[in-house]
C-alpha cells in the first residue's frame, strides 16, 4: 500500500530519514563520553525504544511512571523517570517496578526520599536516584548546593536507595534559534554544574551521573565533557519548531491530510487540533507556502497556500511539536518514499499517570 491508500489524518514517518537522524546523533556522540538515553515522550512507541537501545542507547528516559511501566513491559531494562513521583500509590507501584528493571527517579524533597525508601524496603527492591538541580527551567529541582548535598547524603543513607548523581535539565535553552546564544547559555549552566560537582566532591559525595540535555544542545554537550547522559528525544522525528535551529537532523515525521475544500485564497484539510497539537505553533505544509494558517477542531485553514493539490488529494504537513502530536495518535506508519512498510503502535499514547 502507498500513503495514498491511508485514511487521513494519519501520522507517517520516513524510515530512511529516521535512520539518517539516528546516524547523525551517533556521529555527534561517538568521540565523547556522553551516552544517549533518549526521551520516550517524543515517539511513545515501545518498538522504537527497543530499536534505539539495540542501536546504542544505554536505556530510555520517560516522563511518567506509566510510561516506565510500558517500557519495562516491552523489555527495556534501564529506565529513568525524569520527574518526581510523590503520590503514595504511585510510589508503591514504582517500588514494585524496580524489581523488573534498573529504575532511576528524580528527587527534590527529603520526605519523598523517606517514602521511596520505605516502599522499596517493603518491596525488597532497589531504586536509583538523581537529585534534580534547577538551572533555569523554573520547574522542579532544588536551587542551592547545600540542598543538593543534603538530599544526596539522605539518599545514600536510606535503605534500598542508591544515589547516582544529578539531573540538570535546561529545556528553556533547547529551542533558542541563535546558535551562539544557545551555546553561551548552555556554557553558563555548565559552570553552575561544575561548581556544584566540585562542592559535592569536597564534601565526600561521589557523582557518577549527570543527566539532561536535549536535541537542541546535543552538539554542545558532546564537546564539553560534563554530562554523562543525553535525554534527547525529538532528534529522530524533528518538528517545525526544531527545524528553525539548523541542526544536523531532518524532518522524518509528517501529518498526512486530505484537502476537503479549496477556493481562491483558502485551502482546507481534514486535520485540526484534535490530530495535530498547536501548543508550539501551527503545522507547516511540506510543499508550497502559506500566508497564514488557522485551526479548528477538525480543520486547518491554509490562507494563501501556493501548492497545486486539488480537492481529494493528499497534503503533507510538518507538526510544530512532534511530542504532543504523537500523543494524539494510536499509530504511526513507517514509509519508504510513498510505500507503507510498517505500522508502529503508539503504546504510550495518553499515558499521563
Amino acid at each position: 500500500m502507498t500513503i495514498h491508500g491511508l485514511s487521513t489524518p494519519a501520522l507517517i514517518a520516513d524510515v530512511n530519514i529516521l535512520k539518517a537522524n539516528a546516524e547523525a546523533m551517533r556521529r555527534i556522540l561517538e568521540n565523547s563520553t556522553l551516552k544517549l538515553r533518549p526521551h520516550y515522550k517524543s515517539h511513545k512507541c515501545a518498538a522504537l525504544a527497543a530499536w534505539q537501545v539495540k542501536h546504542g542507547a544505554i536505556g530510555m528516559t520517560c516522563a511518567k511512571l506509566s510510561e516506565a511501566e510500558d517500557l519495562c513491559d516491552a523489555g527495556i531494562d534501564d529506565i529513568l523517570i525524569a520527574n518526581q513521583i510523590t503520590d503514595p500509590a504511585k510510589i508503591r507501584r514504582l517500588a514494585d517496578l524496580a524489581g523488573n528493571c534498573r529504575l532511576t527517579i528524580c528527587i527534590d524533597d527529603a520526605e519523598n526520599i523517606d517514602r521511596l525508601s520505605a516502599a522499596a524496603s517493603a518491596s525488597g527492591t532497589v531504586v536509583h536516584c538523581l537529585v534534580e538541580y534547577e538551572i533555569g527551567m523554573e520547574r522542579c529541582g532544588v536551587t542551592t548546593k547545600d540542598k543538593v548535598l543534603a538530599l544526596a547524603k539522605r539518599i545514600a543513607a536510606s535503605p534500598h536507595l542508591v544515589f547516582d548523581g544529578i539531573q540538570a535539565y535546561a529545556g528553556h535553552v533547547s529551542h533558542i534559534e541563535d546558535a551562539e546564544t544557545r551555546r553561551h547559555m548552555t556554557e553558563e549552566n555548565s559552570v553552575k554544574i561544575r561548581t556544584l560537582l566540585s562542592y559535592l566532591a569536597r564534601n565526600g559525595v561521589e557523582v557518577h551521573t549527570v543527566s539532561g540535555g536535549s536535541t537542541g544542545t546535543a552538539g554542545i554537550k558532546a564537546t564539553e565533557g560534563l554530562y554523562t547522559e543525553l535525554q534527547a528525544g525529538i532528534y529522530l522525528f524533528m518538528d517545525a519548531v526544531y527545524r528553525k535551529l539548523s541542526l544536523p537532523f531532518a524532518n522524518s515525521l509528517f501529518l498526512l491530510t486530505t484537502i476537503v475544500s479549496r477556493r481562491e485564497g483558502l485551502t482546507v484539510v481534514d486535520a485540526g487540533v484534535k490530530t495535530c497539537e498547536t501548543d508550539q505553533g501551527m503545522p507547516v505544509p511540506v510543499k508550497g507556502t502559506t500566508e497564514e494558517i488557522a485551526s479548528s477542531e477538525e480543520h486547518f485553514q491554509l490562507h494563501g497556500y501556493t501548492g497545486d493539490e486539488i480537492v481529494g488529494e493528499k497534503l503533507l504537513m510538518i507538526p510544530a511539536h512532534c511530542c504532543t502530536t504523537v500523543n494524539l495518535h494510536d499509530k504511526i506508519y513507517l514509509v519508504d518514499g510513498e510505500k507503507v512498510i510498517y505500522r508502529l503502535n503508539v503504546t504510550g499514547r495518553g499515558i499521563g499517570r
